[in-house]
């Protein structure tokens, strides 16, 4: 256990109970707990999705934290910030929220199973969402922890569009991979919209496959300072990423070990971190 705590952002797209079950849905149920366990602080943000029902797990508006306004494509939308309290753990999990982009009752797909059009735009308020409720937090996380594609675009913000930022100078950066993403229904205007602040389209040109096609993983494994598989098999795609990553990488972990592993992982990072800095 450290002297000073050490402080641990997990960003997730969708974690139990709040959504259905699923890889990530369960890793980041499990993960948050058990670092706050080793006594590390955890803050913990993810969606509100409309499929969330706020009675059940109580959610309530963060008034402090509400109330800046979100640029996504030049349209302002209004980021709300909520809380609610994990059942049977003392820890807090924020969800962002805005009526035009997570109203909707089901989380990525319509009725009849077609991706929603406007799911990069939902991605680009998410994550830049992320980073200006961190500000309002006052609260330099060690570890930025992301789980899910839509995630993605947080490395590239935290370092490039947010570079001059204090907040995230000492930030360790890692993104979890898992077989899951949906890029591939993604268009050109992707890369417009993704240019927040003062990026150009050309900042995403790690987002861009060589047949111009959008390519998530590929872009935040290159801005991340680590990855961790978080899948037991991957696509080829997303395997040869994997094989040219030369940066720290944690493979995949039985369920039994993983949330040490990924406690040890973090702790090597940091240690690291202070080396450099040493």
């Amino acid at each position: 256990m450290y002297e000073n705590k050490k402080k641990v952002l997990i960003v997730t797209q969708e974690m139990q109970p709040y959504t259905a079950l699923s890889e990530i849905s369960e890793i980041a149920r499990q993960l948050p707990q058990y670092v706050q366990e080793q006594g590390m602080e955890i803050r913990v943000l993810m969606p509100r999705f409309g499929t969330i029902n706020e009675r059940r797990h109580r959610l309530h508006e963060v008034v402090r934290l509400s109330g800046m306004n979100i640029i996504v494509d030049d349209e302002d939308y209004p980021l709300i910030i909520k809380v609610a309290s994990l059942p049977k753990a003392r820890m807090q999990v924020y969800f962002l929220d805005n009526e035009d982009f997570f109203k909707r009752k089901s989380v990525f797909e319509d009725a009849e199973g077609q991706p929603f059009a406007d799911n990069p735009d939902r991605m680009v308020f998410f994550c830049k969402g992320v980073v200006e409720t961190v500000k309002k937090f006052g609260w330099p996380p060690d570890i930025v922890h992301l789980h899910g594609w839509m995630t993605s675009l947080l490395p590239l913000y935290i370092r490039k569009a947010y570079r001059n930022e204090p907040l995230f100078q000492d930030a360790k950066i890692i993104y979890s991979l898992y077989d899951n993403s949906l890029e591939h229904t993604f268009g050109e205007a992707f890369f417009r919209k993704a240019a927040i602040n003062d990026l150009e389209e050309e900042d995403l040109a790690d987002y861009r496959n060589a047949d111009g096609s959008v390519a998530l993983h590929k872009g935040a494994l290159t801005h991340a300072d680590a990855a961790i598989v978080g899948s037991s098999t991957l696509q080829e795609k997303a395997q040869a990423l994997l094989d040219t990553f030369d940066k720290p990488l944690l493979p995949y972990q039985e369920p039994e070990k993983m949330l040490q592993a990924y406690v040890d992982f973090y702790k090597t990072l940091m240690e690291q971190e202070e080396q450099v800095k040493g």
